[in-house]
């Protein structure tokens, strides 16, 4: 970086010295000045910046590994030193070289390839840094302590290095996961969204599997290690990751394959350049065919191989890795411009992932308020994925929650609970039927929000009928707009989901 900005500093004044005259009519020096000062400046660029071309160009030229350093070497070699042969000895050239009574210089062209090829490589090392940071984020999804459970019941904090198979772990309420393993105690949602995508918790309990890096929910679990070290599940992405970004892409098989003639071809058109110029070209020919040689070496120089390919895989992981999308390979990577038809979950993706509030009904004297708080106390004790968006609404509400008695869960039915004295049932028609409360007066009202995609949940107060809360999912905002971009790209976007077929229509 240091050598980057020290040789973009040189470059500019380097630059309105040989330049200006020609594009804004400037002459800040003498004709006899200027190629003293285009060398003091050049000299730094060339000899210290762009030291480590040479190294590098000297070593393919040694063991015949040709790359784009040869090229740069030779190019900027032959530039700044035909130039400083020409300000510190002009009387060695013959008169054919000259122009208006001088000797042409070209500083400049050495001093702004070596600034700009080390602006590419200044990139690359950004790209690098970002790329490592991402992959350090996926390290970080897990826990430097794990808290070891001992055969007496006693706890533990331990370096999560010393975890081992066969541990069993405490996780307490929204703490992640530290590594891989099964649930034998406890009940609780998990949020494995980092894994699978899906924003929605995941109920777990015992034999329930758990991956290291996933973050626990309200609930506290008592796990047993089965995977730890580099054998964890995150383990393995971060490995897939790095992997991806070492891979090379076809792109750059195909570069292997050429530069064994293409630099030595470069070579050779470069020096039928200089013959042809310096026989046909203007005065002075010499002068001319140097420079258009030596824009043959640089303008052939294959930085976009070079350079711009492996910066493209880093960058593209990287990135993806960031935001959750995993690529195993560079090739993938680069066959992905084939694909023509996307297939796009709908939760958390084309929706929020984050159910919300949509609509409260109710019958008799019941309010809306009282209805809400009834059921959001009962529903603070439910791991159920919509039972967090009815105790939010709540508390944006500034409802006082009561602590539930007698707190229940009817699988696939509802739950149900004391709070302050007053039976409390949540669920669906066939749990208001089973307690003997007819769901009928409703009916049409939670049928018709069930066609908008709401989630209904039907509530009964001391054996009678009160109300209903309805959840959905909301819509991304910007969901359509990337749809229709994506389509207008040519691609054929197709939804999935394991919703019915009635909310997948409304999205």
């Amino acid at each position: 970086t240091r050598r980057f900005w020290v040789s973009a500093v040189l470059a500019v004044p380097l630059l309105v010295l040989t330049m200006g005259a020609d594009l804004a009519g400037l002459h800040p020096v003498s004709p006899t000045i200027s190629p003293w000062l285009q060398l003091a400046l050049a000299a730094p660029i060339v000899l210290w910046a762009g030291a480590p071309f040479f190294v590098r160009g000297w070593k393919s030229l040694e063991t015949r590994q040709f790359n784009m350093f040869t090229l740069i070497s030779i190019g900027v070699g032959a530039a700044f030193f035909y130039s400083l042969v020409a300000t510190l000895a002009p009387g060695l050239f013959p008169s054919t070289f000259k122009m208006h009574g001088m000797v042409p210089v070209y500083y400049e062209a050495a001093g702004v390839v070596v600034a700009l090829v080390l602006l590419g490589q200044v990139l690359e090392l950004r790209a690098r840094a970002a790329t490592g940071k991402a992959i350090r984020a996926l390290l970080n999804l897990a826990p430097k302590i794990a808290r070891r459970v001992g055969a007496d019941g006693t706890e533990t904090d331990i370096p999560l290095a010393e975890v081992i198979v066969g541990d069993h772990l405490r996780i307490r309420p929204g703490e992640a996961v530290p590594v891989d393993g099964v649930v034998v105690d406890g009940r609780s949602t998990v949020d494995e969204s980092m894994l699978t995508g899906e924003p929605l918790p995941v109920a777990k309990q015992a034999t329930s599997t758990l991956t290291g890096g996933t973050v626990n929910g309200t609930g506290s679990l008592v796990m047993e290690a089965q995977a730890v070290g580099s054998d964890t599940m995150l383990a393995r992405i971060v490995s897939m990751v790095a992997e991806a970004q070492r891979s090379r892409a076809p792109i750059q098989a195909v570069a292997d394959r050429i530069s064994g003639w293409f630099v030595p071809l470069v070579i050779v058109v470069a020096l039928v350049t200089f013959g042809v110029w310096s026989l046909v070209g203007p005065e002075p020919r010499i002068g001319h065919a140097l420079l258009n040689a030596i824009a043959v070496l640089i303008i052939a120089c294959p930085c976009a191989l070079g350079l711009a390919t492996p910066m493209s895989i880093m960058v593209g992981t990287g990135r993806g890795a960031q935001a959750g999308v995993l690529v195993k390979t560079a090739e993938a990577l680069q066959g992905f411009e084939q694909v023509d038809t996307l297939l796009i979950d709908k939760t958390g993706t084309l929706t929020e992932g984050k159910p919300k509030l949509v609509a409260i009904e109710t019958l008799g004297d019941m309010t809306e308020d009282d209805l809400l708080r009834l059921a959001a106390s009962v529903e603070a004790r439910s791991e159920h994925p919509l039972a967090h968006a009815i105790v939010t609404a709540a508390s944006e509400r500034d409802l006082a929650l009561a602590e539930p008695e007698g707190f229940e869960v009817q699988v696939g039915e509802g739950i149900s609970a004391m709070v302050d004295g007053r039976a409390v049932v949540i669920g669906n028609t066939a749990r208001m039927r089973s307690i003997g409360v007819d769901p009928q007066p409703l009916l049409d009202a939670s049928e018709a929000r069930r066609r908008e995609g709401a989630g209904v949940m039907l509530i009964a107060i001391d054996n009678a009928l009160a109300g209903f809360i309805a959840v959905a999912d909301p819509v991304r905002a910007s969901a359509r707009e990337s749809i229709t971009a994506l389509r207008k790209s040519g691609l054929r976007v197709i939804m999935l989901t394991g919703d019915n077929a009635t909310t997948a229509q409304i999205v």
